[in-house]
Order: C-alpha cells, then sequence, then structure tokens
C-alpha cells in the first residue's frame, strides 16, 4: 500500500491512489575527456548548468527519450552506448522526487553541430576535471561517471 509523505502529491483522480514518481532521462555525451553540459532556462535550477535531460513521454522507452531530449536540447543526433545507472534519492529533485535513467551517449557521424534549444539556453563543453556547479545530483552522476572510467 502506498504511504502518503508530508511532500505527497494529492491522490490520482482516475485510480485514487497516490501518484507515482516520474521518471527521466540523463544522457552523457563525452568527447575528447570533455562533457556537453547545457543551461536550464526554466525552473528548477534555473540558469544552471545540467546534463542534457528529460522526462520520458508516454509512448517511448528510455533510449529512445534520452535520444530525443538530446536532439531537442542540443541539436546533436546521438546513439546509446551503454547504461550508466538509475539516481533515486528523494533530495536530487524535491517536488517531483524524478528516478533518473542515466545513459553513456555518443555523437552520431555528421552530427557535430550542437546548438542550445528546448529549454536549454545555451550549452557549453567542460572538461571533465574543471565542471561547473550543476543542477540536481548531476555532479554525483559525474563523479560515478569518472569511478566508471578509471575501471575499464
Amino acid at each position: 500500500m502506498n504511504k502518503k509523505g508530508p511532500n505527497a502529491p494529492n491522490p490520482c483522480p482516475v485510480c485514487g491512489r497516490w501518484q507515482n514518481r516520474p521518471v527521466v532521462v540523463d544522457g552523457l555525451v563525452i568527447k575528447e575527456n570533455k562533457i556537453l553540459l547545457i543551461k536550464r532556462g526554466r525552473e528548477p535550477f534555473k540558469g544552471a548548468y545540467a546534463i542534457p535531460g528529460g522526462f520520458v513521454d508516454w509512448d517511448e522507452t528510455a533510449k529512445e527519450a534520452v535520444v530525443r531530449e538530446i536532439k531537442e536540447e542540443t541539436n546533436l543526433d546521438v546513439s546509446v552506448k551503454e547504461f550508466l545507472g538509475y539516481y533515486d534519492s528523494l533530495k536530487r529533485d524535491e517536488k517531483r522526487h524524478t528516478v533518473s535513467l542515466v545513459f553513456i551517449c555518443e555523437i552520431k557521424t555528421g552530427s557535430e553541430n550542437a546548438r542550445a534549444g528546448d529549454d536549454a539556453i545555451e550549452f557549453e563543453w567542460f572538461s571533465l576535471d574543471n565542471l561547473p556547479p550543476l543542477a540536481f545530483d548531476h555532479k554525483k552522476i559525474l563523479d560515478d561517471y569518472k569511478r566508471y572510467r578509471e575501471r575499464l
């Protein structure tokens, strides 16, 4: 049985049960030890840098969602290389309590012309060793990615 916590949303108007936590995706686009980050154009964390990503639509898989989100936010065509992990801390997005599925992606040949779009107001390539302050739990995600890469 679902329990209502102090910040839980109202019950679902259709089934009467508590609303479920939404699923989002984040895509790590790495090139020459640099990661592509977007500057967020809306809340939460408006103006902060973040890994490109967003919500999974009803009619798509998580892999399809991360490819679409990266295309919308950066204009890059990517393919999913592998799954890094999931992130479900209640503090990652204190309002919505999202669960993120994080994928390592690679840019498809001929798709190197990045530009900001959708809710990204700009983008920038950052060295993995010199990152700006990041939105959500994206610093933890990138720390985990660096540890993962060291094991290869």
